[in-house]
C-alpha cells in the first residue's frame, strides 16, 4: 500500500501502451504504480486495444483512456499537449518495434506518438517483440537514435517468447520496470506545467 513517502506519491505517468502480447504486463504495472501513489494515465494504440482492453486500465487507474487526439470536451488544448504538459515521465511498455520506429523517426499518426513528440519530460521505453524483429538492424538502429535523443531504455529479456521460440525480446518485468521509473523520478523534481 501507498505511504504518504512513497517516490511516486503526487507523481503524475503517462503509461503508453503499443501493440503485443506483453501488453497484459502493463496492466500490471499500472496496478503497481497506482498502488505506490502515482497518478497514471494509460494510453492505447489501436494495436494495443486488440490485446488488451481500455476498460482494463480505466479500472485499474481510476481514470478515463484517451480514445484519440481530438477529444475538445475532454482535452480543449488536445490530449497530447495536456497529457504531455502535466506528465513527470512518459513510459512506454511494450515499445513495439512499430512504435520504436515512428519514435526514431518523429512521425506522429496517433495520440501516443504525438504525445511522444510534445513530452518534455524524461521517456521510458521498454521493448518487446519478437527475437529476430529485437535483432533487425533498422530496429537497433532505431534503439540507438532514441538513446541518442535522450530515451532511456528498460531492456528486453531473454527466454521464452510468444512466437514459441527462446530468444530475445521479452518485455522486462514489471517490477524491473518499476526500479527504472523510481530512479528516473528521483533525478528529476516534480514540476508540470499545467
Amino acid at each position: 500500500m501507498t505511504t504518504a513517502g512513497s517516490k511516486f506519491a503526487g507523481r503524475e505517468i503517462v503509461l503508453g501502451v503499443s501493440g503485443g502480447v506483453a501488453a497484459f504486463k502493463a496492466a500490471a504495472l499500472a496496478s503497481r504504480l497506482v498502488q505506490e501513489g502515482a497518478g497514471v494515465t494509460a494510453v492505447l494504440t489501436k494495436n494495443a486495444r486488440r490485446f488488451i482492453g481500455a476498460a482494463t486500465f480505466a479500472a485499474l487507474t481510476g481514470r478515463p483512456v484517451p480514445k484519440g487526439s481530438f477529444e475538445p470536451s475532454a482535452h480543449p488544448l488536445g490530449a497530447h499537449i495536456e497529457l504531455a504538459a502535466r506528465a513527470d515521465l512518459v513510459v512506454v511498455a511494450p515499445a513495439t518495434a512499430d512504435l520504436l520506429a515512428k519514435a526514431a523517426h518523429g512521425l506522429a499518426d496517433d495520440l501516443l506518438s504525438t504525445l511522444l513528440l510534445c513530452a518534455e519530460c524524461p521517456v521510458l521505453f521498454a521493448p518487446a517483440m519478437n527475437a529476430a524483429m529485437w535483432e533487425k538492424p533498422a530496429v537497433q538502429r532505431n534503439v540507438r537514435q532514441l538513446a541518442a535523443d535522450g530515451v532511456s531504455f528498460v531492456e528486453p529479456g531473454t527466454g521464452w517468447l510468444s512466437c514459441r521460440k527462446q530468444g530475445t525480446g521479452r518485455m522486462a518485468e514489471p517490477e524491473t520496470i518499476l526500479e527504472a521509473i523510481a530512479g528516473m523520478l528521483a533525478a528529476r523534481p516534480s514540476g508540470r506545467s499545467l
